[in-house]
């Protein structure tokens, strides 16, 4: 991403050990982590348009439930992988290889408890899944309780492992944990492609999934064991002190995973209480917009152990300085991939899976991603005060987002439906921006020493420019008889759209070294 390496050539300081410094290794993390990127969107393409092809709307609908009820394991996480990169990443920065062997231990122990807690969790919502889904065909009950039992069961042991994969990230060594990943996304499309064709059961999609999550999580053990066991870990190494600190610093953001539950892990269930007719249309609404998060998320994901690193050797203005520029990067991001979906969303999604999932989903995905970009316009400081052990001071916005959100969707869902849902969505974003603004910068400004309107002006509404041409295309994209737009119309949307983005969001320094580095890689010679 060429605006990412602005930020990145602004980054000298040496990392310990490691040739190239901050920038080298930022710059590289970055380009891994939008591999996997690539590769999951690969998958979210194939794997959605073959399923909603060869099964039922009922049956679709019951695999994404059994996949969402899963991954409530995930959220099990209480932050212990950021946790664990974050002093991983402290303590190499200063050469001590016995204090982050002995933090990530503690993450190890913290990491056990939560994959107990998974296979209690997962035998419960097996349990509950005829009171949780009144309205799912009857027949479908017994082979979504066992696949929720395989699946849940298989992300509570890769829950386990994840605490290796967390030492490759503290380390800064993103390309370990990024190829797993990778490879797990992969072989999970290719199972259930093969079960798919051969017309197994939901079982049998089930079984699939469970051992590949099996094989990755033994994967990340066998990783570290083979390149980094020098930052042992282990039970017995495991220090009450550091468990305590651990903890401590974990408890602050598993409010933060409650809160992502309330925002993001819980739609698609609510919707197949409620509304199970239309889980299958609003889960394929819910992928375009979790691609938008993903490339966001990669983007930002090395920020967190050098932020870290950086917070033990720069001012509060610097970091405040980094905080605007990533910001402003960010958000021309969100807009540059949201917008499209917003424009074109329609005829994207009839391409993709049809016209009849194309027509009940396009709503939902308007909405859903008008959100997303919403809250995400904060993402770059929630980052950045997780990484330097403030985040408590974001407690109330997390809270607050998580409640709306959720109280407005149970509200809204009992009596619309499911766009109840992606209203109450719409909802918690704005409560979560305008909160991060009045409330949670000014117990970090000493952290992160920035104004609040040279934030807002620096970071968002500059940026923001990039939207004008899809404003003036609003009345057609939001009518509620939506007629796609024109060929012609679509490419002078996308020129000037880009131009908005080189031309507003670019200073003309910035744009001077994008035009360097992309003629250094394409080895084109300067002008005399």
């Amino acid at each position: 991403m060429d605006d990412i390496s602005t930020v990145i050539a602004e980054l000298p300081e040496k990392v310990p050990g490691k040739p190239g410094g901050v920038a080298v290794t930022l710059s590289k993390n970055v380009a891994v982590s939008l591999a996997r990127v690539a590769v999951n969107s690969l998958v979210a393409l194939v794997l959605p348009a073959y399923l909603t092809h060869h099964l039922p709307a009922t049956t679709y609908g019951a695999w994404v439930l059994i996949l969402q009820l899963g991954a409530y394991v995930s959220f099990l996480d209480f932050g212990v992988q950021t946790g664990v990169a974050k002093f991983v990443a402290e303590y190499d920065a200063r050469g001590d290889e016995s204090g982050a062997g002995r933090y990530a231990s503690a993450g190890l122990a913290i990491m056990t408890l939560a994959g107990l807690l998974g296979f209690g969790l997962t035998l419960v919502l097996a349990w509950q899944v005829p009171r949780l889904f009144h309205n799912m065909p009857a027949a479908l009950y017994q082979d979504v309780r066992i696949s929720v039992v395989l699946v849940g069961c298989s992300l509570s042991f890769g829950l386990i492992c994840s605490v290796f994969s967390a030492v490759f990230l503290g380390l800064q060594r993103y390309s370990v944990p990024m190829a797993i990943s990778i490879a797990n996304r992969v072989s999970f499309t290719v199972v259930v492609l093969v079960v798919v064709f051969l017309h197994g059961t939901l079982a049998a999609m089930g079984m699939a999934v469970a051992l590949i999550n099996v094989a990755t999580g033994l994967l990340q053990l066998l990783a570290w064991r083979k390149m980094v066991s020098r930052i042992r870990v282990s039970i017995g190494l495991v220090d009450y002190r550091l468990l305590k600190e651990m903890t401590r610093y974990c408890s602050l953001l598993s409010i933060w995973t409650v809160g992502m539950v309330c925002v993001s892990g819980l739609d698609v269930t609510i919707v197949g209480h409620y509304d199970y007719n239309q889980t299958a249309y609003y889960s394929i609404a819910t992928l375009p917009t979790n691609f938008v998060l993903l490339i966001i998320s990669s983007m930002l994901g090395p920020m967190m152990p050098a932020s870290s690193a950086m917070s033990t050797r720069r001012s509060p203005s610097e970091m405040g300085d980094v905080l605007a520029r990533t910001t402003r990067y960010s958000t021309v991001l969100l807009l540059l991939t949201g917008l499209p979906l917003l424009v074109c969303g329609f005829p994207i999604l009839r391409l993709w899976v049809g016209p009849v999932y194309a027509l009940y989903s396009f709503r939902y995905l308007q909405i859903l991603v008008l959100a997303n970009v919403l809250r995400n316009l904060c993402a770059p400081y929630a980052t950045m005060i997780a990484a330097t052990g403030r985040q408590g001071a974001a407690t109330a916005a997390a809270v607050s987002e998580a409640v709306v959100n959720l109280g407005s969707s149970l509200y809204l869902a009992s009596h619309f439906g499911a766009i109840g849902v992606a209203l109450g969505t719409l909802l918690g974003s704005f409560v979560s921006v305008s909160l991060h603004f009045a409330v949670t910068m000014h117990f970090t400004h000493q952290t992160l020493s920035i104004s609040r309107t040279q934030l807002f002006l620096r970071g968002l509404l500059r940026p923001a420019i990039v939207a004008v041409p899809s404003l003036v295309l609003l009345p057609l994209w939001w009518s509620s008889s939506y007629i796609p737009p024109s060929p012609g119309l679509v490419v002078a949307w996308s020129v000037s759209t880009l131009l908005f983005a080189w031309f507003g969001s670019l200073t003309l320094d910035e744009r001077s070294k994008l035009v360097r580095l992309t003629k250094n890689r394409l080895m084109l010679p300067s002008p005399s």
